[in-house]
């Protein structure tokens, strides 16, 4: 569809393309309004997650450094971060945090781990088969089996 004719063009028609342009600019502000609400909403979304990862890795900070006798010097050396920036990390957290963090992975550490029957594999069937001195069947060219003694 061409935007300039060559012939006269009717009132109707003149009314039609005012329409379909004022149609597609409702529908692209729609669309960027739409954008715009799912960017921001993704971002608030992205800046809670930074937060909770924030506070969890302080939480981390001051637990290993009370594990460890809050000896930042060691930590530092362990983890190779600057022993500063690791009590600077931890300094918000408080103690009864840090206890209450330790407390619940002991609990975990303490708790039986869950143990899953295994399934015998097939190498080891046949290697136990063959251990036990039993010989294995033998197939014949004409499909029979024959011992292997």
């Amino acid at each position: 569809m061409s935007t300039t004719s060559a012939g006269p063009v009717s009132a109707a028609d003149l009314r039609r393309r005012v329409r379909a342009a004022e149609a597609l600019k409702a529908k692209t502000r729609e669309m960027a309004a739409t954008n715009a609400l799912s960017a921001r909403e993704a971002a608030v979304n992205a800046a809670k997650a930074k937060e909770e990862a924030d506070a969890t890795a302080r939480e981390a900070t001051a637990v290993v450094l009370r594990l460890f006798g809050n000896d930042a010097e060691l930590v530092s050396e362990l983890l190779g971060v600057p022993a500063e920036e690791l009590e600077r990390e931890a300094k918000p957290v408080t103690a009864a945090r840090a206890k209450e963090i330790i407390e619940s992975l002991r609990a975990r550490a303490e708790r039986p781990r869950p143990t899953r029957a295994r399934k015998p594999r097939a190498d080891a069937a046949e290697a136990a088969s063959s251990a036990s001195g039993i010989p294995a069947p033998v197939g014949t060219a004409d499909g029979s089996r024959a011992d292997a003694s």
